[in-house]
């Protein structure tokens, strides 16, 4: 996956909480850049995702003063907008220009267009600029070689002092998955927490946990996963 990417093959359409990428195959697979791979998945249905915001996001940030937020890889921004509706100011980022095109419809759908400015970047190449009082990285997996924890490291460097990184990440595989991509790898939260590199005494960890929650099969049965999360808070 890319920028809003969940893990291959997961059908988080069906979940109220999902609204990240879920590819049919690696974008490597294809001659198309990832711009265009993403695009052409995003035109095969007219909405990929609920429209509603991630569920740990939620939990973590519902009642957090508003203030500057970047969302990367918002797909068709359900988690900017639901911060939008909070009072944030979001900047929001994907790599698909389709997706961006449905963000900003569904922002000026809610009234709320006005509050956030839809970006489109690859985020291994470029990066939103300016600092923000909150980050969030939900679901950013890929297939090959996605450099990932660079990416989240750039995220930590853009969080303004006093100001949090929120990463949310599946902890494997699907139990009824076949893992047929095994370059995808999926960090506990303490790898991910070592991977930002975060200078000593300069943040605190405020949560770095596995979770399971309900995910429907891909033919409809009830079923379940791991996902993780970490949320770091810059201290100066």
């Amino acid at each position: 996956m890319h920028e809003t990417a969940e893990a291959p093959e997961t059908p988080e359409q069906t979940q109220p909480d999902a609204h990240a990428h879920q590819p049919p195959g690696a974008p490597g697979d294809t001659a198309a850049t990832g711009a265009e791979f993403w695009d052409a998945r995003y035109r095969e249905s007219e909405r990929i995702w609920s429209g509603n915001a991630n569920a740990v996001l939620v939990r973590e940030i519902d009642g957090v003063a508003p203030g500057r937020a970047l969302d990367l890889g918002s797909g068709e921004g359900g988690d900017a907008v639901w911060l939008a509706r909070r009072g944030w100011r979001v900047t929001a980022t994907d790599i698909s220009g389709v997706a961006l095109e449905r963000g900003a419809a569904h922002a000026a759908e809610a009234g709320v267009g006005d509050r956030i400015e839809w970006q489109r970047h690859d985020l291994a190449e470029s990066f939103p600029a300016g600092e923000f009082d909150l980050v969030s990285a939900s679901f950013l997996h890929s297939y090959g070689d996605f450099p990932r924890e660079r990416i989240l490291r750039t995220a930590a460097a853009s969080v303004a002092p006093g100001g949090v990184l929120l990463i949310v990440g599946h902890a494997g595989w699907a139990t009824w998955q076949e893992n047929t991509h095994p370059e995808v790898r999926f960090p506990t939260p303490e790898q991910v927490v070592a991977e930002l590199e975060l200078p000593d005494g300069a943040w605190e960890v405020l949560l770095a946990e596995e979770h399971e929650r309900a995910q429907d099969r891909p033919d409809g049965r009830p079923g379940t996963r791991t996902d993780n999360a970490v949320k770091v808070r810059r201290l100066r």
